[in-house]
């Protein structure tokens, strides 16, 4: 059943058509992405469904049982309202449910026969299990700690930047959980750590979602559709990013001769997902096999999480000390022996040694507030160390920050590409061309030319700045977050210069895609005293470690408290003698839950094992597909072994 079809919507803006007889229909369960070219409509298909914009013709049918909420770009608050209390405000609904929950329960053990009582109880009981909300206290605790809210919490969030605010916003949404949430860039303002709590928990509570991204790997993580926006059309795609590379390389090979460029940026893009992505995931395979044999053992014998912790810590070692030997006869940038830096009371970096070398392609990454930023600054000498030694060669370098310094508002795009006068631009490789032929390369059509770029949006004056880095010369190339509010196909323009560029580049991001697929080392800062990690491990495969280790321990301490429970079990009174409502329906549903899911991976199990059934959906879809169904089998029998411990406990 489709809670939201759109059908033959039309809207345009003066001359400029936005939307086309537009199809688009969303059910249940869905996770759409929406990707295209800024400025072509993205937006806008979200606001017809809010109901803010209205189109100029064409039909809207939307289920008026549901209810749709969308992330603002800008949210507004009431005054005088803390962290906390804006995230609770909008969990008045389930609140009031959970109140009315109790009352219905004590009613009912006195009236135990009550149909309508019953009736209610049942309903709300529906209710809260969609929202996710019986534990709504821990999962406030846990959001404001994963969107580094905490520190917050007490404060008036109206005095908070507008990035936080967006956390905050944000937050109150996934604990509220509409019915169809629409996110417009969600990943915006928060660093990695951030996204993976994101991505785990649109995930494990099954959001029905439409959303606007240009990251990469949040869109393959999370998509069951794309849908992509050109030219007033849309084009529709199953999977998530790199089913869409490998669905659009094949439609892009059908059409005319003037897509030969987009399709050899395609092709590159898909070669790359498919080399570096599929590689690491078969890497991981084998660890993450040991990882859930692992669990399973744990409980007989702890020690070997210990043991898997520190193979896991050597493993990362081993890439950090995998150092090329060729690199010593480049020549040096930059040398830093022992450096630290401390702003405010805050230490950000603390003996920090390192070499940097020509053609070294460096990410700084780590969560947000750590010194990212201020690596940067000492590096372009805008800030001086405190402690240590720090070198720079005789160089020249390029610097790209978020505020876009090198632009003059006043001056238009032929003015600040030929300031001299002329059409022609020189570039870094030395090709001299025409100044259009050039900028169309960064997806500006010819009527911009004279445009101001004080009339542009934050999105294409981004864009002018790196078209603008390239026409010059430059040894060393530092950018601070290049990608944001680039759409994706400029991001693989970006790319595309970045990896024919001859000089070292030094660049902060949290786009994890952008990352693995350009730098060839990490400094990686953990916030943790000032230190500073360098690794030669591609960033998600750190990541991934990372969150291993972290599980692990989390596990064994886990393991510890169960083991101390049972321990002072006979001294403790029983406060409970039978499960709860919720999991009493859960433990009944479960087994047919089980077996339905047996099923799912034997027919999928056959339909790889025959071509004519896997090439008809395609291969990689239906091997997610059994990756998918698998993971949900594996959570639904431990939630079932769970309940069925518990249930022995009130017995003995």
């Amino acid at each position: 059943m489709a809670l939201i079809d759109l059908q033959n919507i039309n809207k345009q803006y003066d001359t400029k058509i936005i939307l086309k007889d537009v199809n688009f229909t969303l059910i249940p369960g869905q996770r759409i992405a929406v990707i295209g070219q800024n400025g072509q409509g993205k937006s806008t298909l979200l606001k017809v469904i809010m109901g803010e914009i209205e189109p100029d013709s064409g039909e809207k049918s939307i289920d008026k049982s549901i209810k749709i909420e969308m992330l603002a770009q800008q949210p507004k608050f009431e005054d005088n309202l803390t962290v906390r209390q804006a995230i609770e405000k909008q969990l008045k609904e389930l609140n009031e449910a959970k109140i009315r929950y109790e009352d219905l329960t004590q009613e009912l053990a006195v009236d135990y026969e009550n149909q309508d009582l019953l009736k209610e109880q049942s309903e709300l009981a529906t209710f809260i299990d969609f929202h996710n909300a019986w534990d709504l206290d821990n999962m406030i605790e846990r959001v404001l700690k994963e969107f580094k809210l905490k520190e917050y919490e007490n404060k008036d969030v109206n005095l908070l930047s507008g990035g936080e605010q967006r956390r905050v916003s944000l937050a109150g949404l996934l604990l509220k959980k509409p019915d169809v949430l629409l996110l417009d860039e969600p990943t915006n303002h928060l660093d990695v750590y951030m996204v993976e709590f994101l991505e785990s928990l649109l995930m494990k509570n099954n959001f029905t979602l439409l959303f606007i991204s240009h990251d990469r790997y949040f869109i393959d993580n999370i998509a069951t559709n794309i849908v992509e926006i050109e030219d007033g059309n849309i084009r529709k795609f199953n999977g998530g990013y790199s089913d869409y590379l490998q669905q659009k390389e094949e439609l892009l090979s059908s059409m005319q001769k003037k897509h030969d460029n987009l399709i050899r940026l395609v092709k590159r893009e898909a070669h790359w997902m498919q080399r570096g992505v599929t590689a690491r995931r078969k890497r991981n395979e084998r660890r993450k096999a040991e990882y859930f044999e692992l669990k399973k053992k744990a409980k007989s014998n702890p020690a070997q999480i210990r043991k898997m912790s520190v193979e896991l810590q050597r493993e990362q070692k081993s890439f950090n000390n995998a150092t090329g030997e060729t690199k010593n006869k480049k020549k040096m940038l930059f040398e830093l022996d022992k450096i630290s830096k401390t702003l405010g009371n805050k230490l950000l970096i603390k003996d920090f040694t390192t070499r940097i070398l020509q053609k070294d392609v460096i990410a700084i990454v780590g969560p947000n507030g750590t010194g990212k930023s201020t690596m940067l600054k000492l590096f372009t000498e805008k800030l001086n160390i405190d402690d240590g030694r720090f070198k720079k060669g005789d160089f020249s370098i390029g610097y790209f920050d978020q505020h876009r310094e090198i632009l003059d508002d006043e001056k238009s795009l032929i003015e600040t590409f030929c300031p001299n006068g002329g059409d022609r631009v020189i570039l870094d490789d030395g090709r001299n061309m025409h100044v259009f032929g050039y900028l169309k390369n960064f997806l500006f059509p010819r009527e911009y030319l004279d445009k101001k770029i004080g009339l542009l949006s934050g999105g294409e004056k981004n864009r002018v700045a790196l078209a603008l880095l390239f026409t010059k010369h430059y040894d060393c190339l530092i950018l601070d977050e290049p990608t944001n509010d680039l759409d994706i196909p400029t991001i693989n323009i970006l790319e595309e210069y970045l990896q024919n560029f001859q000089g070292a580049l030094i660049f902060v991001s949290h786009d994890r895609y952008f990352v693995d697929k350009i730098a060839t080392k990490l400094f990686i800062f953990r916030g943790e005293n000032g230190k500073v990690e360098e690794s030669f491990q591609p960033y998600t495969e750190y990541l991934e470690i990372e969150k291993e280790i972290k599980d692990l321990e989390s596990y064994a301490n886990e393991i510890e408290k169960s083991q101390s429970t049972q321990d002072n079990k006979k001294a403790q009174p029983k406060k409970q003698t039978k499960l709860s409502y919720k999991d009493q329906r859960n433990y009944d549903s479960l087994p047919k839950e089980i077996e339905e899911l047996e099923k799912k991976i034997e027919e999928i199990n056959i339909c790889l094992s025959n071509p004519q059934c896997y090439e008809q959906k395609g291969i990689v879809a239906v091997s997610k597909e059994l990756e998918e169904v698998e993971e949900i089998y594996e959570q639904k029998v431990e939630r079932f072994l769970e309940l069925e411990e518990l249930i022995e406990s009130f017995n003995s």
